[in-house]
């Protein structure tokens, strides 16, 4: 798959701003709403979205440095990495959400929350607007980023803006689907 990296990053800039736009709907919702959970060991809408906080206080920190530390320039087309493509597609939600484990450091299950997570959230998503426009100047490429897992495994950034916004996707229909069950 190769894409336009202008495309590429209109298109994450896109889902981004529905993100920011679902979430402040949710400031809405009563905290029963937010806090109610479908089974004893599935997440509320607030730990889907707590989450979704935890991987974005080590990912925006990590793509603004590696972005303010580039010196390569732009270059007009994406070619995702093998792994960073993997990675990417597998935070897409399917037709049955497939779950996953996740790290018990990621995991915000039994959290006293409140709304300060989804204004952590929204203001999380604008900083990552700010870098995707920042990011029109590089190389998606040769610019390379750690990742939350292990800070030896480096990818592409282009591979890493699809995974957390990808992932951020996946919990965002997550959240839509507690809501049904309210």
């Amino acid at each position: 798959m190769k894409i336009s990296s202008s495309q590429l990053i209109s298109e994450l800039t896109t889902i981004t701003q529905q993100h920011i736009q679902y979430v402040e709907t949710l400031l809405q919702k009563t905290d029963q709403e937010l806090n109610h959970k479908t089974s004893e060991n599935s997440w509320s809408v607030l730990e889907c979205i707590e989450h979704l906080n935890l991987y974005g206080d080590f990912y925006i920190p990590e793509i603004t440095h590696r972005i303010s530390s580039s010196h390569s320039t732009t270059k007009t087309t994406f070619s995702p990495g093998i792994l960073g493509n993997y990675f990417a597609k597998s935070m897409l939600p399917k037709e049955k959400l497939n779950t996953m484990k996740t790290f018990k450091t990621m995991n915000p299950i039994r959290a006293k929350l409140d709304k300060g997570v989804l204004k952590k959230f929204i203001w999380q998503e604008q900083q990552l607007l700010v870098l995707l426009e920042k990011s029109r100047n590089i190389n998606l490429e040769k610019t390379k980023t750690s990742i939350s897992i292990s800070k030896l495994i480096k990818l592409k950034l282009g591979d890493t803006l699809r995974f957390v916004i990808y992932h951020n996707v996946r919990h965002i229909e997550q959240t839509k689907k507690v809501l049904l069950a309210v």
